[in-house]
């Protein structure tokens, strides 16, 4: 269904190109419209076409329609598109390029002299802020708390507002509380105040002031743009469908596209309720449902509509059912590996198989819930000569954290007597640069950093399981080479890539691997909502592939571990589209069944019994609803030790121990570091530094002098 070739076609032939429901969606032009579009239903031509239609039949002025996406690349597409359809003069932009060209041109106007200058980067202005607080932050949580401030601008808070609110969403920033975040989001703003420059958030939300303080700018806004279509609407965030309201005005001539079957950036504050509550906001509007998958055949269809139906037969998060229009073909396939070695080695000889065979590396992708995922693969097709390309991050030993690594691990190999068992060794020497067994709790930078590092202290177990009497000096070697071959120039590979870095892409052989419950849903996803999006993630990937989809899992992370994991749950009941292989529980060769393995740390409140979802409440051991089971003498005593202590490192109280932390450490009242560490929120670097202070504190020392005999003792 390509645009015919030749003299750009009329308004009629632009109809005649489409199928009932496209054309539907194009035919009418005028008035408020919602088009939820299902994977791969061609809703880009619909409503390019629409357009072309429009201004063919004279509904429209091209120059008076603003076509809105979310990436540069999609906006390009979309101009390409209405090119080859005879039209030209329609602005196809990101919503941040059409509101910096605004705010360019409204500046003068509205405030005076020229608009500010926007910072390429938030982490050095987040890094001063951070230094005003009196906090010291590594650069993975600078990221993630450049991603915070991101998330309370776009969600329209302020600092005043962003407690209460991040606290219902269950926000949790790294290494800080939901208060100190809010003077960090404070102390930010004055730091760009005083630098006189904006970030890419105040690009929305100036347009928005001075259209909605200036009435005579808004008219004229109103008057160059008549008509409006947004593209991917289930990822509007709130700052985004306020600057809409300012642009539309009130008006009906609006056109929305999106599926919310392929929400997975709520993190980032995009919710599809602006989707689903389009037509409550615009009664009569017309509702258009794409139906007709062109991309996938109808055996990966199947199973993208099973992902998506309950067990009561109703569709999830009110996507659309996909009807293949295209031809058949092989069954997907999920196949079970004995560990995550064995799944990235027999994953990339079927790569190679298929190379071989004259498969296009570049028609081939790996796809994997997280980006620590790559390195395996990486290294897989490496060995198997497959060239191949990461996309949407670094390759594995480009990674910062992964060079600072091996550099310790180089140092330490030159003194390595072999002791030690060489995991452990690995284990104690990137515990310098923080890493710790137990994973974080949120997502973003801090986890990426965490998962390349374990991705190391994998491999230090994996080659002590597979040469016993291998030491550090011996995984040096082994990660240079792995390091050599994996950067090999090459100009067309296999693509890898993240859920995430996928959506929007298309391949005809999709390898979707990881499917374990702890990988898919992830671990650290709580809650129904967490793990319905989990589940979107999950059908983003199977409708990326066009013909052969195969579904891998591993029943164990190392060469010769317990066999614990399960199938990703997602997969349950798609046993009839799957074969045996999507049972829920693994079984082992004998037939009989192993253990599930356990997916998140399920706990409940010491006071009513009820499970806790969020990472505060399981650190303190209760719901926010129940009275505190702890000794609260003790609970003051070491909140005045915490404040000594911070006091002392000249540094805020929060940064020494969270309230969370400190309640569930009164309620344990631990006499050993054994028993301080195995409480949420005590780390390796937290345990070194106050284990001791503590455990005093806790046996009835006075806080003041603890903190004093400590300091004295550093000072000897």
């Amino acid at each position: 269904m390509t645009p015919p070739s030749g003299p750009h076609p009329g308004a009629d032939e632009v109809l005649a190109a489409l199928d009932p429901e496209q054309r539907e969606v194009a035919a009418h032009p005028t008035g408020a419209m919602c088009v939820l579009a299902g994977a791969g239903t061609g809703k880009t031509r619909a409503i390019t076409h629409r357009i072309a239609y429009g201004v063919h039949s004279g509904a429209y002025h091209p120059q008076r329609v603003l076509a809105v996406t979310f990436t540069a690349r999609a906006a390009g597409e979309m101009r390409t598109r209405l090119r080859d359809l005879g039209v030209a003069g329609v602005q196809a932009r990101t919503f941040h390029a059409a509101a910096l060209r605004q705010l360019h041109y409204f500046w003068p106007q509205a405030i005076g002299g020229a608009a500010p200058e926007i910072m390429a980067h938030k982490a050095p202005a987040v890094a001063e802020a951070a230094g005003r607080l009196g906090l010291r932050l590594d650069r993975a949580e600078l990221r993630d708390l450049a991603a915070e401030i991101e998330w309370s601008k776009v969600s329209l808070l302020t600092p005043q507002s962003y407690p209460e609110v991040a606290r219902t969403a269950r926000r949790e920033p790294p290494g800080i509380d939901l208060t100190g975040m809010a003077r960090l989001i404070e102390a930010y703003e004055e730091v760009k105040g005083a630098r006189g420059v904006i970030d890419f958030e105040d690009v929305l939300l100036l347009t928005v002031g001075i259209l909605d303080e200036r009435a005579d700018i808004a008219a004229t806004v109103r008057e160059q743009y008549r008509h409006f279509v947004v593209d991917e609407y289930q990822d509007v965030n709130a700052l985004q469908q306020r600057l809409l309201e300012l642009w539309v005005g009130g008006r009906d001539d609006l056109c929305v596209v999106g599926d919310p079957a392929q929400t997975i950036y709520s993190f980032t504050g995009a919710t599809p309720q602006h989707l689903l509550r389009f037509t409550t906001r615009h009664p009569g509007a017309r509702t258009v449902r794409l139906v007709r998958n062109y991309r996938s055949t109808p055996q990966v269809v199947t199973l993208a509509n099973r992902l998506l139906t309950a067990p009561n037969g109703e569709r999830r998060h009110g996507s659309v059912v996909l009807h293949a229009q295209g031809g058949a073909g092989p069954e997907p396939r999920l196949t079970a590996l004995d560990d995550d070695p064995a799944e990235a080695a027999w994953v990339a000889q079927q790569v190679r198989r298929l190379v071989a065979a004259g498969r296009p590396a570049s028609q081939i992708a790996i796809l994997f819930r997280t980006n620590g995922q790559s390195e395996a693969f990486e290294s897989a097709l490496a060995d198997e000569g497959v060239p191949y390309l990461v996309r949407g991050g670094e390759r594995f030993f480009s990674r910062k954290e992964v060079r600072d690594a091996l550099v310790l691990l180089r140092g330490a190999a030159r003194t390595d007597d072999g002791t030690k068992p060489l995991g452990t060794v690995v284990a104690d020497v990137l515990g310098g640069m923080g890493w710790q067994p137990g994973e974080p709790g949120t997502s973003g930078a801090v986890r990426a950093r965490w998962e390349s590092l374990k991705a190391l202290v994998d491999l230090g177990e994996r080659l002590a399981a597979t040469t016993p009497e291998a030491h550090l000096p011996d995984l040096i070697r082994e990660l240079d080479e792995r390091a050599a071959a994996q950067h090999a120039p090459s100009v067309e590979g296999v693509t890898l890539a993240s859920l995430h870095a996928a959506k929007g892409l298309e391949w005809d052989v999709v390898f979707f691997v990881g499917c374990s419950d702890g990988l898919l849903p992830i671990t650290m996803a709580e809650g129904p909502e967490e793990i319905e999006e989990e589940r979107r993630l999950m059908y983003v990937g199977v409708t990326r592939a066009r013909e052969i989809l195969h579904l891998t899992w591993a029943r164990a992370r190392t060469p010769g571990a317990r066999a614990s994991r399960r199938v990703s749950r997602f997969l349950d009941g798609a046993s009839g589209i799957l074969g045996e292989g999507a049972r829920s529980v693994p079984k082992s060769a004998g037939g009989q069944s192993r253990s599930r393995a356990r997916v998140a740390r399920t706990r409940h409140c010491k006071g009513c019994g009820t499970e806790l979802t969020t990472a505060t409440a399981r650190a303190s051991g209760r719901c926010p609803d129940c009275p505190a089971t702890y000794d609260e003498g003790l609970y003051e005593r070491l909140r005045a030790w915490r404040l000594a202590a911070a006091r002392a490192q000249s540094v805020p109280a929060f940064v020494v121990f969270t309230d969370a932390t400190l309640e569930a450490i009164a309620d344990a009242e631990p006499k050993a570091q054994r028993e301080l560490a195995a409480i949420s929120g005590v780390g390796p670097r937290k345990l070194s530094l106050y284990a001791d202070q503590v455990i005093a504190v806790v046996a009835g020392s006075d806080p003041e002098e603890v903190v004093a005999a400590s300091a004295s003792e550093v000072g000897d």
